[in-house]
């Protein structure tokens, strides 16, 4: 199905440049905040450069495909124990798919994704899909938001109106961001790599790319989950008009600790209360990242991910760090129909499941796990201004005394009340609060 989509990517990209700038004329007319962009979103003469419209629409057969296989799931028997200790509980799943199959509308989120502007660029011989929200106020500052796995641009919907409308959402014109959301590659609408080497380092890269190639000579950067990893390397490699980075997966793990981490030994001496409550969370973290050392080392195995949308729901589903976190949010949500303040939904728990599918992106996903060779919460040397926020739900809390010596030039530090991994997709709100107050320094 894949193959299809990006068919027709390289048809669009074949049409005249003529062509090309009517429909993104039309696109901007349509939208009206794009037809203020900076500079215009083709490059004369490179093609390369060129920036195309995108939509989405699952064909009626893809979908009819979908509830099928569904529906042809060859189930196993129950779990041996009452609680999850054994994985995501088989009543959880037949639950799932059966309002999936039945119940479940995949057009409303499709909806939701085609109601904002997304494009398709190629960057360093790779088609990049991104969404790209200008706001109508003047001197909104350039956001671009980096998403993880196991998420899509999908996690960040709730946060782009609320980011480009600030007075309509509690905040000021002086609030106001315009906000580009990429899909990592191997992700989504992006193209799936064929060769090693798309790690955080090259994505990193490719973001200031894409930032410059819209115009921007100034903008902040902001990452979660592998986002967190993605904004750190731009961090450290500092490019021209990156002003600085907000992250709510801060890495800020002192050496000692992080190597007494990785020994499986006691805690260093010498550490805080709190401190000591990171190291345990750490441990504890680290007992539980299964799923993550498999997509670290044997990702093509996962061929049962491509083949049973049940089997795909159930891996997207099962990432327990810590307590059950972050899938804690994830389970809660399998039973919330609906949420006046933002919180996840079913139907938004399967709008990114049912996008992995239809993209048959559940394995070229993974790769990024065996492509990622560093370490994972140790401080990494960023010399940039740093906002971070701490969520409650995170694996690790992340002490101030920790994040003021991995980030010299922080700028913004914050114990928020509720909200976990997921921060944008669980506590919408709450998230753009923090970005609001992470970055109003630098605009």
């Amino acid at each position: 199905m894949s193959d299809k989509i990006f068919s027709n990517q390289a048809k669009t990209t074949a049409i005249s440049s003529t062509l090309n700038r009517r429909a993104l004329l039309a696109t901007a007319g349509a939208i009206g905040a794009l037809s203020v962009l900076p500079r215009p979103l083709w490059a004369a003469g490179s093609a390369e450069n060129e920036i195309r419209p995108f939509t989405y629409s699952a064909s009626d057969a893809q979908l009819t495909e979908l509830r099928r296989r569904i529906g042809e799931t060859r189930w196993p028997e129950k779990e041996t124990v009452s609680d999850q200790s054994q994985g995501v509980p088989l009543a959880t799943m037949r639950e799932l798919a059966r309002y999936w199959a039945t119940d479940y509308d995949w057009r409303k989120g499709e909806a939701k994704l085609n109601a904002y502007p997304q494009f398709i660029t190629e960057i360093d011989g790779l088609d990049i899909h991104f969404i790209h929200v200008r706001s109508n106020h003047e001197n909104a500052l350039p956001l671009v938001v980096n998403h993880g796995w196991p998420g899509s641009v999908i996690e960040q919907l709730k946060i782009i109106d609320r980011l480009t409308k600030p007075t309509e959402y509690g905040g000021t014109a002086s609030d106001a961001f315009h906000v580009v959301i990429p899909s990592m590659p191997g992700y989504g609408f992006s193209g799936k790599p064929t060769a090693t080497g798309w790690g955080p380092e090259r994505m990193a890269k490719a973001w200031a790319d894409l930032m410059k190639r819209l115009g921007y000579t100034r903008y902040v950067a902001q990452g979660g989950d592998w986002g967190a990893f993605v904004v750190d390397q731009m961090g450290l490699q500092a490019p021209e008009g990156l002003l600085g980075i907000h992250t709510n997966m801060p890495a800020t793990v002192p050496a000692d600790v992080d190597k007494a981490l990785l020994a499986g030994a006691p805690a260093p001496g010498g550490l805080s209360a709190e401190e000591e409550g990171a190291y345990a969370q750490l441990v504890r973290t680290f007992k539980q990242v299964d799923y993550a050392r498999l997509m670290a080392t044997r990702p093509q195995t996962l061929y049962g991910i491509a083949d049973s949308p049940v089997g795909l729901a159930a891996w997207l589903l099962d990432h327990n760090d810590a307590d059950a976190q972050p899938a804690a949010a994830v389970a809660s949500a399998l039973n919330r129909t609906a949420s006046t303040t933002g919180e996840l939904t079913r139907d938004e728990i399967l709008d990114n499941i049912t996008l992995y599918w239809l993209t048959n992106t559940g394995v070229s996903a993974s790769r990024l796990y065996w492509e990622y060779k560093g370490g994972f919460f140790n401080k990494k040397g960023v010399n940039i201004p740093v906002a971070v926020s701490v969520f409650p739900g995170e694996q690790y809390e992340a002490p101030r005394s920790w994040t003021e010596k991995a980030y010299p030039k922080l700028i913004h530090y914050n114990k928020v009340e509720k909200g976990g991994h997921f921060a944008a997709w669980e506590q919408p709100q709450l998230f753009t609060e923090e970005l609001r107050a992470g970055f109003r320094s630098l605009r």
